[in-house]
């Protein structure tokens, strides 16, 4: 059984206050035993502070810290955006001594390298690990019913039946991650969950890896105004 990442965020907005507990957590599910909280996920805001970091955050780029305590007392480690422009983003995890973890590429679908959005994770010493978001036979399909998911979208629109409230559905989003034939890491849509397939990967980057990846989408975590 492998190991998963789990992010689970607070529905309370920051109250700004520095001195406040952090309320964003990862829980990390072994074989062995329970869910366990082992970093606590906090925004590293620039010198702007939350406009500047959502203006920011529009073209790719991405901060945060994740902590061993609620209380900020110790680093578990750092993400930090190297680059981002063009629909291309890199971004490096850091230590607790700010020592190389890894690195994470995105490269925006029809932006890339291709017609999905491709994720490319590179640990400290480890093997490049590349995956794609959905399969391709999801993605023609997705496509295909776009304009019926559009018009039931219009049709709840106008529809003033309370509680009838429709959208078009999510694009495909599960990842899969490749390397020398193996499947060391896998994105599942179903409870947004990092599997951490091989052993040898580090569970710090792994849980910068899937609160990176919840702050892509509709509902980004790290787009509060607070």
């Amino acid at each position: 059984m492998s190991n998963v990442l789990t992010v689970k965020i607070s529905p309370y907005l920051d109250s700004g206050d520095p001195s406040a507990p952090v309320k964003n957590v990862v829980e990390l599910t072994g074989a062995s035993g329970p869910a366990q909280v082992v970093a606590y996920v906090e925004r590293e805001l620039p010198p702007g502070g939350v406009p500047a970091y959502l203006a920011a955050h529009r073209s790719g780029t991405r901060s945060f810290v994740l902590w061993a305590d609620e209380h900020r007392r110790e680093r578990v480690a750092t993400l930090v955006t190297r680059s981002a422009a063009g629909g291309v983003a890199t971004f490096q995890v850091l230590g607790a001594g700010g020592e190389h973890l890894g690195m994470f590429k995105r490269e925006k679908a029809l932006r890339g390298r291709g017609l999905r959005t491709r994720w490319t994770v590179t640990p400290a010493g480890g093997p490049e690990m590349v995956g794609f978001k959905g399969r391709i036979l999801w993605w023609c399909l997705w496509w295909l019913l776009l304009p019926l998911q559009v018009m039931i979208l219009l049709m709840t629109i106008f529809d003033s039946v309370a509680g009838n409230e429709g959208g078009v559905a999510r694009g495909p989003r599960r990842i899969r991650w490749r390397a020398g034939g193996r499947m060391p890491l896998e994105f599942r849509t179903r409870g947004d969950k990092l599997h951490l397939h091989a052993p040898e990967v580090d569970w710090r980057l792994g849980a910068a890896l899937i609160v990176l990846l919840r702050t892509f989408g509709a509902n980004a975590w790290d787009t509060r105004k607070k």
